[in-house]
């Protein structure tokens, strides 16, 4: 350890480097988002809740080849999109509702039932953007 480190150790350079950090954005202004009533814009390839989508004279696209459990990679949703890529029919999709919760373990466990509810309530949503993401795909 040359007499330099040993200098720099003892006037405790890094805290000073890091305490100027911190007083230099701490007399930043502030962007604070008021959350409830403001939002801030999501990608049009956010991913949140899933949806299963049906086609326009109402019957349901999933033809249940399996192949979203196929490529499915861990025994929780990790929002990775994989379903949605494997799905040749384009049935199962990741709709941008993010505000969605539980109350208990098996309230997030979802029926094809509750898909098919899902799909149908944000179709209008899903289409939209589907649309929007088509020249990228």
């Amino acid at each position: 350890m040359g007499a330099r480190d040993l200098f720099k150790s003892f006037s405790l350079g890094e805290l000073r480097q890091g305490l100027a950090v911190t007083l230099r954005y701490m007399f930043a202004p502030k962007i604070t988002i008021q959350y409830p009533e403001e939002q801030t814009p999501a990608s049009p390839r956010f991913r949140g809740l899933h949806a299963l989508r049906r086609y326009e004279n109402g019957e349901e696209r999933c033809i249940a080849c399996k192949l979203c459990e196929a490529v499915y990679p861990l025994t929780k949703c990790i929002f990775c999109g994989f379903c949605e890529e494997a799905c040749p029919v384009d049935a199962i999709v990741e709709s941008h509702v993010l505000e969605y919760h539980g109350e208990t373990r098996g309230d997030l466990y979802y029926t094809k039932q509750m898909l098919l509810a899902n799909g149908d309530r944000y179709e209008a949503e899903i289409a939209a953007n589907r649309e929007q993401d088509a020249k990228f795909r």
